[in-house]
């Protein structure tokens, strides 16, 4: 089976970045500015055939994002950020994000109010148009699920200030934030609200370790139930920078009582499941920076959706991937990614009913533009 071929993949192990805003784009200027971005996409998935001989590979043209917004300042404290998401494929259009924020006492503390990412999951607040890999890990866009979500937050860091003797700039931020729990453009459904928390330690420029947790209870999906669920997540992660390399990795540990959400990712809607579950994942994923403005990256991520399951389950199988990706920038505002994503699922090498391995590899190919 394929997923024997990947054990070399391990030796990427362990490994760390710097914390990014809570909106998808970080104006470079004050006053107005205009923001945005497009990323037209071709995958082709590898399908196969069926029983009949039918060939199952698909291949489209699609818009995986196409965003447009505004940022700005407002004299003498306040700035704004409003930003639209107009692809169909990702539910657009709607609002993407829209929030306030209030900097008198920055960068020590600062507070936004609005619609932006809950400040949970390294690559989650990494932006959409500065990603190493097209797609986000699994864990990531199920576990970190709601991506996006209204609230209060307070964030900060120690900015120049020197601490233990370091001069790094920021050696220590956070995030700790107060959100509905019901996901981007919703009003909560109960009184409760989501409690997010991240701390991000980056002693030296080549090193950042960070940790978040998220609890909150919601609705339950069927009415009769009156009891509310329960939904709690902690996970670390790390970057480490050695000359022209990066190392990075995440693992996301999620306990769910009553339903979960499943899916959702950047912009689009989750679904729930009803049920109680224990779930977990890992990404780690190696970036080389040559001298001809290529990158090469390759990412290996695992997820569990059910940890009281056996891994080959059907219903709830271990899903591995393992991508290799290539990333080519001719400037500052325009980015060609290539990725081939080799896919893994948990199978048994003897029960036939536990065989969940099929052919559904795929190749993707992205271009993207900038506004600012």
């Amino acid at each position: 089976m394929k997923k024997y071929t990947l054990i070399i993949a391990i030796f990427i192990l362990f490994i760390p970045m710097s914390d990014f805003a809570q909106g998808c784009m970080t104006p470079t200027k004050d006053g107005v500015s205009i923001i945005g971005f497009v990323q037209p996409e071709w995958n082709y998935n590898f399908f196969g055939k069926n029983d009949e001989g039918k060939n199952l590979n698909t291949n489209s043209f699609y818009f995986r994002r196409a965003r447009l917004g505004v940022t700005g300042k407002i004299p003498y404290d306040f700035s704004y950020y409003v930003l639209v998401e107009l692809s169909p494929t990702q539910g657009g259009p709607q609002l993407c994000d829209a929030f306030i924020t209030y900097d008198r006492f920055g960068p020590y503390l600062k507070a936004s109010i609005g619609q932006y990412k809950a400040p949970f999951s390294r690559e989650s607040l990494q932006p959409c148009n500065g990603l190493y890999t097209i797609n986000r890990a699994k864990v990531v866009e199920e576990l970190g699920t709601p991506l996006r979500d209204i609230g209060l937050m307070f964030f900060g860091g120690t900015g120049t200030k020197q601490i233990f003797g370091l001069s790094n700039e920021n050696i220590i931020t956070y995030s700790l934030a107060f959100m509905n729990g019901a996901g981007m453009n919703k009003l909560d459904d109960n009184p409760n609200k989501d409690i997010i928390g991240r701390l991000v330690l980056n002693p030296w420029k080549f090193v950042s370790v960070g940790a978040n947790y998220r609890y909150g209870k919601q609705e339950n999906p069927d009415s009769a139930i009156t009891k509310k669920d329960e939904r709690s997540r902690w996970g670390v992660d790390a970057e480490f920078k050695y000359f022209n390399f990066i190392l990075q990795a995440e693992y996301i540990y999620g306990t769910d009582k009553g339903s979960k959400l499943t899916g959702g990712g950047c912009g689009t809607e989750p679904t729930a499941v009803a049920g109680n579950f224990k779930s977990d994942g890992y990404y780690v994923m190696a970036i080389y920076n040559t001298p001809w403005k290529i990158q090469p990256v390759v990412k290996y991520e695992t997820y569990d959706p059910d940890k009281d399951t056996r891994d080959d389950a059907p219903a709830s199988y271990k899903q591995s991937t393992l991508t290799f990706g290539l990333n080519y920038y001719p400037n500052d505002w325009a980015r060609v990614q290539i990725n081939y994503l080799y896919k893994i699922e948990a199978s048994s090498s003897t029960d036939i009913n536990y065989y969940n391995e099929y052919p559904n590899d795929m190749i993707v190919i992205q271009l993207q533009a900038k506004i600012e």
